[in-house]
């Protein structure tokens, strides 16, 4: 038996005022197919009392259970850029974000989380000057990622800073989200103090100059320590890959003892390449018992509340990843399912995450099930089946047959 996820960040959503959601209006005859052919329902992937993000989430569809494995979102991608964290080293997420207003830092606002989606040979040289300038706190590191997502370390340090994802605050003034807790006051002055470096910046003139949001200054979040996780063999019996261009699910691959599959032009939104995640996915599960396919496409464009992007970042999801892969698994004639879902739904109402139940397809190529005429928010409701963690629906998903 081969296991493969394919999973949309973020792409369940709230109904407009016509009833309608992405899932509703997006053309998507892959994913209705298999609908129809499958169990369908509901799972609840964030547990109550979690914040909904993205890697308690993707933890929970993993097989993991937050409220046992999770320390914090930060170790995760520091994991995937192959930084060795001590037992007492602090970790967390640094946002190049662009800034609306011209005065005082505390009289700005948080203008775009990802400074444009900044290209990541540009974002390096960015972390290479703030580097270079001297204003990273002592006991500090600061490493470049992917695009505008990059990791601070704190070596020996503690927890207990109160830090706000930038996403959850698109479009507001930064004034009641400054740094509090342990470490606020170098915390806010290392974010001021990149302000004045990266306003310096030849890369952001050229990029203003071409009209494109600029990197105006680093934001940290997603505190966190080194993360203790049984591998995925130990738990499941099973060897696994998975496949993404976010370093938070490259991360969460890799501590739980799978390869991390790169994949060129993969690049976490819309103009990834979704194609080559398909190919390479059906290359690991010939060596592999389970792959793990995340786009992050649905949820940038949920986040910047670009409706007509998240429908068709879940077309091309269907198109050019969730078709080919039935078809071609199918072919290779090993029974094999797939589980076909979000982590939580990032509803372009809101541009954030909530821990609403996400929608599921699972299909088995040696059990089909009566299912839904189509996959959306919905019908799914109608079927009442429901799993009320994600660990118990991916435990649903790969038991063995009774």
């Amino acid at each position: 038996m081969k296991y493969i996820v394919i999973l949309g960040d973020g792409w369940a959503d709230y109904p407009d005022e016509n009833g309608q959601t992405p899932l509703s209006l997006a053309r998507k005859p892959n994913i209705d197919k298999l609908a129809r052919i499958s169990v369908c329902g509901l799972t609840k992937t964030v547990p109550d009392g979690m914040k909904p993000g993205s890697d308690v989430a993707n933890m929970a569809v993993m097989g993991y259970d937050p409220a046992v494995y999770y320390t914090g979102r930060s170790p995760l991608e520091a994991a995937s850029m192959g930084i060795e964290l001590g037992s007492d080293d602090v970790t967390y997420r640094c946002n190049l974000v662009s800034l609306g207003g011209d005065g005082d830092y505390e009289t700005l606002s948080m203008k775009d989380y990802s400074a444009g989606e900044i290209d990541t040979p540009s974002a390096k040289k960015l972390i290479d000057q703030l580097n270079a300038s001297g204003i990273v706190p002592e006991g500090c590191e600061l490493h470049a990622g992917v695009s505008y997502r990059h990791c601070l370390v704190r070596r020996g340090g503690k927890t207990g800073a109160s830090l706000t994802p930038p996403h959850d605050i698109t479009g507001r003034p930064i004034a009641g989200y400054l740094p509090s807790g342990r470490y606020a006051d170098e915390i806010l002055a290392f974010q001021k103090r990149s302000r004045g470096i990266l306003a310096k910046s030849g890369i952001n003139a050229e990029r203003a100059a071409r009209g494109e949001n600029t990197a105006d200054s680093c934001w940290l979040w997603g505190e966190g320590t080194r993360p203790a996780f049984k591998s995925f063999r130990e738990l499941y019996g099973l060897s696994g890959a998975v496949i993404s261009a976010v370093d938070l699910v490259k991360g969460l691959g890799i501590v739980a003892g799978m390869d991390s599959v790169d994949v060129e032009g993969a690049c976490g939104t819309i103009n990834t390449n979704f194609a080559g995640k398909a190919a390479a996915a059906l290359e690991a599960i010939k060596t592999h018992d389970f792959v793990y396919i995340h786009m992050e496409a649905p949820d940038e464009c949920g986040h910047q509340g670009d409706k007509a992007g998240k429908i068709r970042s879940i077309e091309l999801i269907d198109a050019l990843v969730v078709g080919p892969i039935f078809e071609e698994m199918t072919r290779r004639g090993e029974r094999f399912r797939m589980l076909i879902t979000p982590d939580h739904p990032t509803p372009l109402s809101l541009r954030t995450h909530v821990a609403d139940p996400v929608p599921f397809v699972m299909y088995d190529s040696g059990k089909p099930a009566r299912g839904i005429e189509t996959y959306n928010e919905g019908l799914v409701r109608t079927t009442r089946v429901y799993f009320p963690s994600g660990v118990e629906m991916f435990r649903a998903f790969t038991a063995p047959d009774k």
